[in-house]
C-alpha cells in the first residue's frame, strides 16, 4: 500500500541497480512512500517481477533493462521515465560492482569493470538526467559510494578508488549547482547483506560474505537513508551520509 501523504508521493525516481540488495530495498521503500519508479538493471526478469509487485500493491513502476556502461541505455531509461510519468525528480545511481584483489595482481579486466560501472555508470546517469533537471528547474542525484573509500584496506584499493572518484564527481556537481536547481547526496554504506561479493575471487568473497553474515546491516537501513535525503524540502540538501554497523572498524 502506497503512502499518499508522504513527501515522495507523486515524485518520479530513476533507480539503477534495482534488481537486488540495496537497490531492491530502496525500490520497495520508495514505492511504499508513494514514489513512481523507473527500475533499471541488467537482469530484466528481476526488475519486471519487482515492478509488477509494486503495481499490484497500488504503486507505479516500470522496468527498463539497462547497462549503465552504455550511454544509450541510460538515456533511454531516463526518456522512458519521462514518457511514462511526465518528469524525473531524482536519479538514484546505485549500480555497482566490486572485484577485490591486491594491486600487484594486475587484474586489469576487473579494474576496467569497476571503472566502467562505478564511475562511468554515474557519469552516464548525469549525462542523461541533468538536461531534464535543468529544463524543469529541479532534480536530485543520490549516489551509493562506500566506506571502503573512507578507510582504505588491502585488496580494496581500486574499488575504493572508483568510489572516491564518484564522490569527487558528486562534490564537483554540488559546487557547480549552488543555484538551487540540482541537489546531491552521497550515501556511504559499510557492510550490508547483499550480493555484492558474489562475483569476487573465492578468497575475497569468503571474507566479505563472512562479515556480511556476522554483522552486516539489512539493506533497508541504507534505503531509509536514501528516502530521508529525498524527502527533504527543495531548499535542504543532505550532502553525505555514512551508514555502517556499530561494530564495524
Amino acid at each position: 500500500m502506497t503512502n499518499t501523504e508522504s513527501p515522495l508521493a507523486g515524485r518520479t525516481v530513476v533507480l539503477t541497480g534495482a534488481s537486488s540488495g540495496i537497490g531492491l530495498a530502496i525500490a520497495t521503500l520508495l514505492a511504499e512512500r508513494g514514489a513512481s519508479l523507473a527500475l533499471a538493471a541488467r537482469r530484466v526478469e528481476r526488475i519486471e517481477k519487482l515492478a509488477a509487485s509494486i503495481r499490484a500493491d497500488g504503486g507505479r513502476a516500470i522496468a527498463v533493462q539497462t547497462d549503465v556502461t552504455v550511454l544509450a541505455d541510460v538515456r533511454d531509461l531516463v526518456q522512458r521515465a519521462v514518457d511514462e510519468f511526465g518528469t524525473v525528480d531524482a536519479l538514484v545511481s546505485n549500480a555497482g560492482v566490486a572485484r577485490l584483489g591486491r594491486i600487484d595482481q594486475l587484474d586489469v579486466e576487473d579494474w576496467s569493470a569497476m571503472i566502467d560501472v562505478n564511475l562511468r555508470g554515474l557519469l552516464h546517469g548525469l549525462a542523461a538526467v541533468l538536461p531534464v533537471f535543468r529544463s524543469q528547474g529541479h532534480g536530485h542525484v543520490v549516489t551509493t559510494v562506500s566506506t571502503a573509500g573512507i578507510t582504505i584496506s588491502p585488496t580494496m584499493g581500486v574499488y575504493a578508488a572508483t568510489k572516491n572518484a564518484a564522490r569527487t564527481v558528486m562534490e564537483a556537481l554540488r559546487t557547480e549547482s549552488t543555484d538551487g536547481v540540482v541537489r546531491t547526496t552521497e550515501i556511504s554504506p559499510g557492510f550490508v547483506r547483499t550480493e555484492l561479493a558474489d562475483e569476487m575471487d573465492p578468497a575475497s568473497r569468503d571474507r566479505i560474505q563472512t562479515g556480511m553474515r556476522e554483522f552486516g546491516l539489512d539493506p533497508h537501513a541504507v534505503a531509509r537513508a536514501v528516502s530521508f535525503a529525498l524527502e527533504q524540502p527543495h531548499d535542504v540538501e543532505i550532502g553525505s551520509l555514512t551508514i555502517r554497523p556499530t561494530v564495524q572498524n
